[in-house]
């Protein structure tokens, strides 16, 4: 057949300048890996993580110091998804459309990668539930006119308390933000700004160290709407516990809640649950690095509301682990398979042509997995 994919180059490549308009804000910010030739589907993958090292008074001896051991636990991902979309022709639907075929087949394959970008941005975008705490108010568009961009110092404020460094810092948020953002006159004045790109063409400006993305995938939270929960030890939790007894809970968690301990004077910050309390009493699990300050029995915790997940975090925080779908050694029935690079988000996408009947198929795949690789490195800016 001599309508193979050598000859669709020019087109597929036209089908990428549609795709460049896509919102992708997560997938340029995370910490890519396109290594994943060698990995087969849900096959695991694992690297080293030296724990935190504990001091201790030096004493003088006749012999040398004993080495206390160390647990290096690994952390582990996988490509966990294949995915396509195909399309076909026929020859007399070719026929019937003729002289705008080529048109069409330009948008066929824009809408296969703008499906398939999407899928890897929202799974990117799923991944908040791994952040260790959250700033703002649920149900509330930060950046407004009063606190402006003190939503920015904040959420900077909790990866520095976590030891994150200040480099290469990322903040991807929605479009709703973004326009508030864009209407704040500290950024809007080009003499205040030091820049008129906000102002004349919409820009967003880097901010208190994050590079500030947008996302069309940024997730909705939708809350489990427990209340009545309170912290159930005696003793109270320490500093720094994750794992917290609760009781006279009514409703349930879901993972990805937002709580905070409502007791006047006792702690300020907003943490997000992992493993939710789903009954009238039981355990629940906070991301690293834990609670700031000592919580005590009887505590009152609260869940927030609904909440955009807006996401801050360090690039390393995050993995995407991507490559193209694999095939039989011997090959499959495809006549022509190539290989094209969106160069907004640096996915490359397999590209097949598959002869049948009296009619072509074409497939666009791709490969991926995602990974919360640090929780620590990862907050959410409420809205």
């Amino acid at each position: 057949m001599a309508n193979t994919l050598t000859g669709l180059i020019p087109t597929l490549y036209k089908s990428l300048d549609i795709i460049l308009r896509e919102l992708t804000g997560f997938i340029p910010a995370v910490m890519r890996d396109s290594t994943g030739e060698e990995v087969a589907k849900d096959q695991t993958i694992s690297w080293p993580v030296t724990p935190a090292a504990a001091a201790g008074n030096i004493t003088p001896a006749t012999t040398g110091p004993t080495p206390t051991g160390q647990i290096i636990a690994p952390l582990t991902m996988s490509i966990s998804k294949s995915r396509s979309v195909v399309f076909g022709w026929n020859g007399e639907e070719q026929k019937s459309v003729d002289g705008l075929y080529n048109q069409i087949l330009v948008n066929q394959f824009a809408q296969s990668m703008r499906t398939l970008v999407n899928e890897v941005e929202a799974d990117l975008a799923a991944l908040y539930i791994y952040a260790s705490r959250a700033y703002g108010t649920a149900g509330t568009t930060p950046f407004d006119s009063t606190n402006k961009l003190s939503f920015t110092a904040q959420v900077l404020k909790i990866l520095k308390d976590n030891g994150v460094p200040d480099s290469d810092l990322q903040l991807v948020i929605n479009t709703t933000a973004g326009a508030a953002l864009r209407t704040l006159t500290d950024l809007t004045k080009a003499n205040e700004a030091g820049s008129a790109e906000p102002l004349r063409r919409g820009t967003l400006l880097d901010v208190h160290g994050f590079a500030i993305r947008e996302s069309a995938q940024v997730k909705t939270h939708t809350a489990g709407g427990a209340t009545g929960t309170l912290v159930d030890l005696t003793a109270g939790y320490a500093a720094g516990s994750t794992t917290i007894h609760a009781d006279t809970q009514t409703g349930v968690m879901v993972a990805g809640d937002v709580i905070a301990n409502t007791k006047t004077g006792r702690d300020t910050s907003k943490y997000v649950v992992v493993t939710p309390l789903a009954a009238a009493e039981g355990d629940l699990v906070l991301q690293n690095p834990g609670i700031r300050v000592a919580w005590v029995n009887n505590d009152p915790l609260t869940s927030s509301a609904a909440y955009a997940a807006n996401m801050a975090f360090a690039r390393e925080a995050i993995a995407l682990m991507t490559r193209v779908p694999l095939m039989p050694k011997e090959g499959d029935a495809a006549l022509d398979v190539t290989v094209i690079t969106d160069p907004q988000t640096g996915l490359s996408f397999q590209v097949a042509l598959y002869p049948q009947y009296r009619q072509v198929a074409f497939e666009v795949g791709l490969a991926w997995g995602v990974k919360a690789v640090k929780s620590e490195a990862i907050a959410i800016l409420l809205g």
